[in-house]
């Protein structure tokens, strides 16, 4: 029960006093300070009032320990992203912070995919992973990075640094973005994303390289989902043709396979 703590903690992150909060709730301080240190128990009625205060379901308040959570996910529960509110369970992330109690960005190379499809929700795996800091991403927010591989997200290349934003709320998941999606059986992908959560309760995904076919994947076979950000990399992608280059292109082609239908009918 984390309950006196996190009203307390939540008290303190708002820079409100005792008296503020028990005046807007038109209650004893003393009752309050009671709660918060584990002294007194809140009949129904107060912890929904407590509830609605602080815009964090009861089942949050009572169940985490919110102190422990990281900023990108307590900025979430203040914008009215409470999981429990939804009716579903609330997604942990396991996640560092530097010094300065800072996010880092963790960094999953290629070697380290594999791992990450069983380490993703374990503290010491992900505090194994190299670190870093991007200054012009959010501090409000939870990104990471993971390394591609392949060719199926042509013109970003092999080998590339994909950034993504934690996504704890897949209903928010746009169809036609770029997510890096972690299923239980391809592991960690970079797609495009089509949103048919809804109506059946599944995403499909499709590569940017046409040569691969797009394939679906059920809620309850993701782990993780990133909506992508930025991405780094030591190759220039291939020039883009002009208009006029590329029409003589495809007209240059049909008039090769033109020849071809010709030859195999002779």
């Amino acid at each position: 029960m984390f309950f006196g703590s996190n009203i307390k903690f939540l008290r303190k992150r708002r820079k409100r006093t005792q008296d503020e909060v028990s005046f807007a709730l038109k209650m004893n301080r003393a009752t309050l300070s009671g709660y918060e240190n584990g002294i007194a128990e809140p009949n129904l009625q107060t912890l929904a009032a407590l509830s609605k205060y602080f815009g964090i379901s009861v089942d949050t308040l009572i169940k985490k320990d919110l102190s422990l959570l990281p900023e990108s996910q307590l900025a979430e529960l203040e914008r009215g992203k409470d999981i429990f509110i939804k009716g579903s369970s609330l997604r942990i992330l396991a996640t560092t912070v530097d010094s300065e109690n800072e996010e880092n960005i963790e960094l999953v190379n290629e070697k380290a995919k594999a791992g990450y499809k069983n380490g993703y929700a374990d503290p010491d795996y992900i505090s194994e992973l190299p670190c870093f800091q991007l200054p012009f991403l959010s501090g409000n927010k939870k990104y990471r990075t993971f390394q591609l591989s392949g060719d199926s997200m042509l013109p970003i290349p092999d080998k590339a640094w994909v950034t993504g934003e934690y996504l704890s709320d897949w209903s928010q998941i746009l169809s036609g973005g770029a997510y890096i999606v972690l299923t239980l059986d391809e592991g960690i992908v970079f797609k495009i994303v089509e949103n048919r959560i809804t109506a059946d309760h599944k995403i499909v995904l499709y590569s940017l390289n046409p040569l691969y076919e797009p394939f679906e994947v059920f809620l309850n076979e993701i782990r993780e989902v990133w909506k992508f950000v930025n991405y780094i990399s030591s190759e220039i992608p291939d020039p883009v043709l002009p208009r006029e280059d590329l029409l003589a292109t495809v007209a240059r082609l049909k008039k090769d396979m033109n020849i071809i239908k010709r030859q195999m009918k002779t």
